[in-house]
């Protein structure tokens, strides 16, 4: 399919569509999880912050925020334009990285196991965060328009923020009281639990194990970005009075 701009404007709108249903399947969890913390008398605020503290919540928010900011980009001024403008394509990258890799280790690891989010997990709203959501993403990888080649000091903006979760979490895990069961400590995943069978040794490996996984898909993304987005000297060098006579002819390139 020659990515048109027609193709680009419909895809920037299934973009909206897909940031409004990431962001009412977050609403809707975090409405039943409030609800039921209040109708059992446990701590509202800490169900707030532990829900906000998932990998999963946080990589969906991030990707909704992204795929909003993609769209008015494009709607404000992208019609014009051979690339998207560095800033959003490093967000993008990560986003789509992130969004990968929960869908990945949900459904490796954890689509059996009931998680510590406050309630029982919505049906539809937890195979939007799981599965549709990540794949709506990897998809865009693949046929998101006017995407920028970015350069492989890239990746460290991908893996900083995974980083950065998992040292919070691990400072944070002992610190918290679980409104649930009472355990004076709480983890979002049975996997960082290092009370559980195996301990810190088996936390280790699967922080090594995903840290690694990591990397991989956001080397990945940012490669097939290299390879198949417009690099900034092509884009540096198209006037917006050019772009706006070759638009198709930029993003089939």
């Amino acid at each position: 399919m020659a990515r048109s701009r027609a193709w680009a404007t419909a895809w920037t709108v299934l973009r909206l569509a897909m940031a409004a249903v990431i962001a009412a399947a977050i609403t809707a969890q975090l409405s039943k999880s409030i609800g039921t913390a209040a109708e059992l008398g446990r701590d509202v605020t800490t169900t707030i912050t532990n829900f906000f503290s998932f990998f999963t919540i946080l990589s969906n928010a991030l990707a909704a925020i992204v795929l909003v900011w993609a769209a008015v980009w494009y709607f404000a001024r992208g019609r014009r334009a051979v690339a998207e403008p560095p800033a959003l394509a490093v967000a993008l990258a990560c986003a789509s990285s992130y969004m990968i890799i929960t869908g990945i280790v949900y459904n490796a690891l954890l689509r059996n196991i009931e998680l510590p989010q406050g309630s029982a997990p919505i049906p539809w709203s937890n195979e939007v965060l799981h599965l549709i959501g990540p794949l709506f993403l990897l998809a865009d990888v693949f046929v998101g328009p006017l995407r920028r080649s970015l350069p492989w000091r890239s990746l460290w903006a991908v893996v900083a923020f995974p980083i950065v979760w998992v040292v919070y979490t691990m400072i944070r895990g002992p610190l918290v009281t679980n409104p649930v069961s009472g355990d004076p400590f709480w983890y979002p995943y049975p996997f960082l639990n290092p009370n559980n069978p195996g301990g810190w040794l088996s936390v280790i490996v699967y922080v090594i194990g995903i840290a690694l996984a990591i990397v991989a898909v956001g080397a990945f993304v940012v490669w097939w970005g290299r390879r198949t987005g417009t690099a900034d000297t092509d884009a540096d060098a198209a006037t917006p009075a050019a772009a706006a006579y070759v638009p198709s002819e930029a993003l089939s390139e």
